[in-house]
């Protein structure tokens, strides 16, 4: 009795993971990720354009990343069907017209963020970072205009 039990609830366990929702979401770059929570992700890029992501906010030009609603079923479902489909000249691998238009949001949201983010350091009397104790720690002119020079990189990067 136990073994059926545990062998139903084993089962039950099975079906349930294998009907979670699937998201997505777009880095920097506007490159479409799919997950299956929605754990925080931040993303940003660096000096020579790289794109990165992390679960933490780890640097001043981190962005929070949005997620939308991809599918029901599994990562395995969504990473097939967007193997298999072909690009149609204006979108991506498995990218609808939904899709699309979703991901090109989110690039424009994250030029606005990018442009605001230059565009306050330019305007900014004083330019500072945050240290681990959660103290203000001004940064010397030329500092500044490296941080201006890298998000500035940045901008452009985003807003491609």
């Amino acid at each position: 009795m136990k073994l059926i039990l545990f062998t139903f609830i084993s089962l039950l366990g099975i079906t349930i993971t294998a009907h979670a929702d699937v998201w997505m979401w777009i880095d920097a770059r506007g490159d479409s990720h799919f997950v299956n929570t929605q754990s925080p992700i931040y993303t940003w890029v660096d000096r020579s354009g790289g794109v990165h992501f992390s679960d933490t906010p780890d640097r001043d030009n981190a962005i929070s990343v949005k997620f939308v609603w991809y599918s029901a079923g599994t990562l395995q479902d969504v990473e097939q069907a967007t193997a298999e489909s072909a690009l149609d000249g204006v979108g991506r691998a498995g990218e609808t017209e939904a899709d699309r238009e979703e991901r090109e949001s989110a690039q424009a949201y994250y030029c606005k963020r990018a442009t605001e983010v230059y565009e306050s350091y330019l305007n900014a009397p004083h330019v500072y970072r945050t240290t681990e104790s959660g103290k203000r720690e001004y940064l010397t002119k030329q500092e500044k205009t490296e941080t201006i020079a890298e998000t500035l990189v940045q901008k452009e990067a985003f807003c491609q």
